[in-house]
């Protein structure tokens, strides 16, 4: 899952950065609202967590610019040294999922992101049924009848990311931003993403049948529940 860090603080940003990606997740960190601005418009995340005092504006104005897109479901965490409650108010207000006052905790910001996760798609617990499969949301891994498999990371983000969309054709070129981050820097002609399908078909299929992972053709992929 791809996240945004909208931080002007060098040293907070890069605490996050190095937690999120030990956790798994691929970061990017703008320290600006208008560097902010430029990759929202650009791409999109799955998180964007969002400081309020910036140097060149508030952060609530790119929230206000984030409703006007059409279609976007980035979940937005406020992270901020504002600790008034009009400020929080006008924050959720305007279209944040939560607000994380500084300073916090980065065991309790990935806590926040999980449960925003499983409300969002509407799961219970960290644990995932796929067909006799477990997928475990919080430590990353993919078990059958208790036996683990080896998947990569990547491979576990395209599993993840079309369990949390089951039963909905997903386009390739959203799968690949959701797991490789900005498609502007990803050939577009590139195999890779038919080859990490295909590696992790095989995987799965050792253990059992793996036709509810499907190609659908010229779109993208399902995963059906």
């Amino acid at each position: 899952m791809n996240v945004l860090i909208v931080e002007d603080q060098k040293d907070l940003a890069l605490e996050i950065d190095e937690f999120l990606t030990k956790e798994g997740f691929l970061t990017e960190h703008a320290r600006r609202k208008a560097s902010a601005e430029e990759k929202i418009f650009v791409n999109s995340y799955d998180f964007i967590l969002l400081d309020l005092g910036l140097p060149d504006g508030d952060g609530i104005d790119i929230l206000k610019s984030l409703k006007d897109i059409p279609g976007r479901e980035d979940a937005v965490i406020i992270l901020t040294a504002r600790d008034a409650v009009e400020d929080r108010v006008k924050g959720l207000e305007n279209g944040a999922d939560d607000y994380l006052p500084k300073p916090f905790a980065l065991s309790e910001l990935l806590a926040r992101m999980h449960a925003i996760t499983r409300r969002k798609h509407n799961i219970k617990t960290n644990k995932i049924d796929l067909h006799g499969f477990i997928l475990d949301i919080e430590n990353r891994t993919v078990s059958f009848q208790n036996q683990r498999l080896n998947l990569t990371n990547k491979e576990f983000e395209i599993l993840y990311y079309l369990t949390l969309n089951k039963n909905r054709v997903i386009p390739r070129t959203s799968l690949t931003e959701h797991v490789w981050g900005d498609i502007l820097e990803i050939n577009s002609d590139s195999n890779f993403l038919n080859v990490h399908l295909k590696n992790l078909r095989k995987k799965l299929s050792v253990y059992s049948n793996a036709d509810w992972l499907e190609t659908v053709r010229s779109i993208g992929f399902r995963i059906n529940l």
